[in-house]
């Protein structure tokens, strides 16, 4: 179990440049480095048990309302990308995500952040953490 100190908890994936994700040069098309978060963020869920299908079960979905995106270096056909994704606590309801994504090398080439707010699955806003989330911050050793 996490200190009760954490502020950060983090998890890495892993991702193969697929050949609809590049552009002619073989280069990966800067919009697909939000996939990718994605791809970090369902993948961390599914490892801290805070998944998109955990939260559906409460009967809240978590839109993202911003999003940052820093490209530093190209990623090509073929790389496999390793997407580190860390939760940033806040006493906010809302979950903040930072990404780095790097190349086979270890050389970061993309690094963003996400802010996703909770809304019930009949489309009301949640101005107060729900409880589920209170008790995964909880067990996971964050701040409620």
């Amino acid at each position: 179990m996490p200190s009760n100190t954490a502020k950060e908890i983090s998890h890495t994936s892993e991702v193969r440049v697929r050949f609809a994700e590049t552009d002619p040069l073989g280069i990966v098309w800067h919009g697909n480095y939000i996939q990718y978060f994605e791809d970090g963020r369902e993948s961390f869920g599914r490892h801290h048990g805070i998944s998109y299908l955990d939260q559906k079960a409460h009967n809240f979905a978590t839109p993202i309302v911003s999003s940052q995106c820093e490209h530093k270096l190209p990623l090509t056909y073929g790389d496999v990308a390793t997407i580190k994704t860390t939760y940033v606590d806040s006493a906010a309801a809302k979950m903040i995500f930072k990404y780095e994504i790097y190349n086979p090398k270890g050389q970061v080439v993309c690094t963003g952040k996400t802010v996703q707010v909770f809304v019930a699955l009949g489309g009301e806003l949640s101005l107060t953490a729900p409880d589920f989330f209170k008790d995964w911050k909880l067990k996971m050793g964050l701040t409620v």
